[in-house]
């Protein structure tokens, strides 16, 4: 590893990002056991007060949006079965860059709409100097987390961990209980940081394949096969190391509102079992997360128990969480180490016997290199012919959008006609060409289609394949419940993630939410939902007020989940059920995704 640079070293001064009094300090350990910790609100009655604060990660003082003086915001402890009351007042300061209104989305619970915290959807946002009532019944538990979703304030630091305590003992057991909270921060004004991805998108991607590179894929693909794979990304105008927008060139991550040399540690005795809440509160980055040395069991997964799972490393998408038990013993110091997915940067914590301790940290992995197969076109190496179907795409090469490979016909389906199209017999394993809305036909907005996508369930991931660890997956994960609804879908959706690299342009179906209609569902129906994604990028889709239950390769549930990640080139299903009249939003978790127009409005209408 290079010597940090001095960046990086003056984050460890400012290791604890708020500023208080003379000093910066870091910020204190979450147990949840722990009596007299700090930033720990529990019980039914909470004032919130969203303002601003200075903050300090990098070395330079910069303005976070705070939730009662605190970034992260404090974290809240509900019980499953009560009635919660949360008087939410907005204290921003005239004239602030992250703009008049706030607003508070309780990601991931089960509530009336005008409770969502949606501005302009399930209400009017949160006016400066007024106050919101939040106020319905907890009927679920688990760990969860809450965000504005206003603007750009949740990269501004408006974010915060939930946990809820169950009615029902949970079928595990453990001896302490931590929030571990990922997060990313970057020090320019949010907007700007948007307005710089509409203007260069690839602004971040320092990593660009060189003559170097060309020479040994050569020597071990073969150069006709290494032509091919260079010719077919010159023609979509892609490069295979974009794996994320904004990465630790632009981001300083976080954990826990601590920097890697903040060191944010959990106590621990030999012996204990230690449940950590596992959290994902960033506005665009994906997290590999391992503690070397120690297996990880996996218990709950987006709020929900899952059948435990033992493994080394886990992907956490943006907006997910997983609750996993550690045993620590053998060494009185543990490292929990986050990378991002694109091997771009890391934070890192400790799990101790005692606070200053740490353990080595590991090198972060080599950087992965997207394939042909990754985007769902055809098996591994075959270059340009499978991009037949890419030419004519704005942003590839010539005038007709292949209209022979891609089958738009009489068998075309279009995806915006309110949510009514139903899909007969639809292949949940893939298998064949597949087909694409018409709106997608033409549409400068879009510069790739996939042509053969898969749910790829059993996949950990780019980066994360054969890496020598036993790694999470999709396919690992089984709710302890069956169905909770048990009848077969009355119908099916589709839905085509599609956007343009260089634009920034992300949308449904070629469409963005401006220009879209709302996705309408009748009160008490049981549907299924049909994500294709037409990308090179990894979304986290999360629709509002109504869980995901994942289905597997033959349309059998496996887990019940409120955000489902969608990797390049995949097609996987879910089924919902309406059950929760009102107005919805259903959205990339990507934060700069969503407000470049990936985005919909579900309405449940009687």
């Amino acid at each position: 590893m290079p010597a940090p640079s001095r960046r990086r070293f003056v984050q460890g001064l400012a290791a604890g990002g708020a500023i208080a009094g003379l000093g910066l300090w870091p910020r204190p350990g979450w147990a949840l056991k722990s009596p007299g910790q700090p930033n720990v609100l529990t019980g039914t009655e909470f004032d919130l007060s969203i303002g601003e604060m200075p903050v300090n990660f990098t070395g330079r003082v910069r303005t976070a949006i705070a939730v009662n003086g605190s970034v992260p915001a404090p974290l809240l402890r509900w019980r499953e079965g009560t009635t919660v009351n949360l008087r939410v007042r907005n204290d921003l300061p005239a004239g602030s860059i992250h703009g008049d209104t706030t607003s508070i989305h309780w990601h991931g619970i089960i509530l009336p709409a005008n409770m969502d915290g949606v501005p302009g959807l399930s209400f009017d946002g949160i006016r400066r100097n007024e106050a919101y009532h939040y106020r319905f019944e907890v009927g679920q538990g688990g760990t969860y987390w809450y965000h504005s979703h206003s603007g750009f304030q949740e990269q501004a630091g408006l974010y915060g961990p939930l946990v809820i305590d169950p009615l029902e003992p949970e079928p595990f057991s453990y001896d302490r209980d931590y929030v571990v909270m990922l997060s990313d921060w970057t020090d320019l004004d949010p907007a700007s940081l948007f307005a710089r991805l509409k203007k260069m998108a690839s602004y971040d991607n320092y990593y660009m394949r060189t003559v170097g590179d060309f020479v040994r894929d050569a020597r071990r693909d073969g150069l006709e096969q290494t032509l091919d794979d260079r010719k077919a990304w010159g023609e979509m105008r892609m490069t295979p190391t974009d794996l994320s927008d904004v990465n630790a060139n632009t981001y300083t991550y976080l954990m826990n509102g601590t920097t890697a040399l903040g060191n944010w540690t959990g106590l621990f005795r030999s012996g204990e079992k230690i449940r950590l809440r596992f959290i994902n509160g960033s506005a665009m980055s994906y997290f590999d997360v391992r503690i070397p040395g120690l297996k990880m069991t996996v218990v709950a997964a987006d709020g929900m128990h899952v059948h435990p799972v033992t493994v080394d490393e886990f992907r956490i998408a943006v907006a997910e969480t997983y609750d996993v038990i550690v045993e620590p013993s053998g060494q009185d110091a543990f490292t929990i180490f986050a990378q991002d997915m694109g091997r771009t940067g890391y934070v890192s914590g400790t799990l101790a016997v005692r606070e200053g301790l740490r353990a080595p940290v590991p090198v972060p992995d080599p950087r992965p290199i997207l394939t042909m197969a990754d985007m769902g076109h055809g098996g591994m190496g075959h270059g340009g012919h499978d991009m037949a179907a890419m030419k004519g795409m704005e942003g590839g090469c010539g005038g007709n959008m292949g209209h022979g490979a891609m089958q738009h016909g009489s068998d075309q389906h279009d995806s915006n006609q309110h949510g009514s199209n139903q899909h007969a017999g639809m292949d949940h394993g893939g298998g064949g060409m597949q087909t694409h809305p018409a709106s997608e036909e033409g549409n400068p907005l879009i510069d790739m289609q996939t042509m053969a996508p898969e749910p790829r369930l059993s996949d950990p991931g780019i980066g994360l394949r054969d890496n020598g660890r036993r790694v999470l997956s999709y396919a690992d994960l089984r709710s302890t419940f069956e169905d909770p609804d048990g009848r077969d879908p009355g119908r099916d959706v589709e839905l085509h993630l599609t956007g343009h690299m260089e634009k920034f342009a992300w949308s449904f179906d070629g469409i963005k939410f401006a220009s879209a209609e709302p996705l309408r569902m009748t009160y008490g129906e049981r549907l299924r939902i049909v994500l294709v994604n037409d990308t090179m990028m990894t979304h986290p889709i999360h629709l509002h007020g109504v869980w995901s239950d994942l289905e597997d390769e033959d349309g059998n549930f496996m887990v019940r989940k409120h955000t489902i990640e969608m990797p390049p080139g995949t097609k996987r299903s879910y089924r919902v059920r309406a059950d929760a009249l009102g107005r919805w939003a259903y959205h990339c978790h990507l934060l700069y995704h969503m407000e470049a127009g990936m985005m919909r409005e579900v309405r449940i209408e009687e």
